[in-house]
């Protein structure tokens, strides 16, 4: 049943989340190539191409907003490089190290983005390109493949209308506001809910408001249909 739910979109949905991920990762490499010209064009572009499949099959999610797109590769690929720097030639445990300190710094950052353990690990594993940029890593490539990837996530989605990215540029629709406000879910019940189920969900809570009024709109339309 969850993977039923996950995946019910319709099939136009899949071939615009496809046409973005070309598009994005396309410009990507573009604009890597240009600024930074021969082999170093393609560093980062492994985090990239997951940060893609977020940014554009999955729009809507908490992981895939600007925050933690932006954040979550840059204290990663800070703490990849401090620790490929720091920690000794031990890269297996360095590595492994790396990822697990960013996933921490992300949940404090509050931008718990899943490609950031790629960049970390990169920074370790990348070899001697990789770690010949020192600190330059966070910024050339990781810092330009995101300001790129971001603002072609922004261009493509803004035609769809259903596709609000970012989120907090965007209003919901006018019908399922007038939906919404009369059956509101308290923001506090969200959060004690949220807090018993102890892991991190990636919807955000208009999402929630919105999959719970359409669900209940639903439900009632059925239950007053003659039989």
């Amino acid at each position: 049943m969850v993977r039923k739910l996950a995946y019910s979109v319709s099939e136009r949905e899949h071939w615009i989340s496809a046409a973005g991920g070309l598009f994005g990762i396309l410009v990507v490499l573009w604009v890597g190539q240009v600024w930074i010209g021969g082999h170093a064009g393609m560093l980062a572009i492994a985090s990239m191409g997951s940060s893609a499949v977020l940014l554009f099959a999955a729009p809507h999610g908490a992981m895939s907003q600007p925050w933690p797109v932006f954040g979550g590769h840059m204290v990663s690929a800070l703490i990849g490089v401090t620790c490929a720097r720091w920690l000794g030639d031990d890269t297996m445990l360095t590595a492994s190290l790396a990822v697990a300190l960013s996933i921490a710094a992300m949940y404090s950052l509050r931008c718990l983005h899943p490609p950031g353990g790629a960049t970390a690990m990169y920074a370790v594993l990348g070899g001697e390109t990789v770690h010949a940029l020192g600190y330059g890593y966070l910024f050339s490539p990781v810092l330009l493949n995101i300001a790129v990837l971001l603002a072609v996530a922004v261009a493509f989605n803004y035609p769809f209308a259903w596709r609000r990215y970012p989120q907090v540029w965007h209003h919901r629709s006018k019908g399922v506001d007038e939906t919404a406000e009369k059956i509101m879910i308290p923001h506090s019940s969200l959060v004690y809910a949220l807090s018993q189920i102890d892991t991190f969900v990636d919807v955000s809570e208009e999402d929630l408001q919105r999959i719970y009024a359409l669900a209940l709109a639903d439900q009632s339309q059925t239950t007053t249909i003659p039989s």
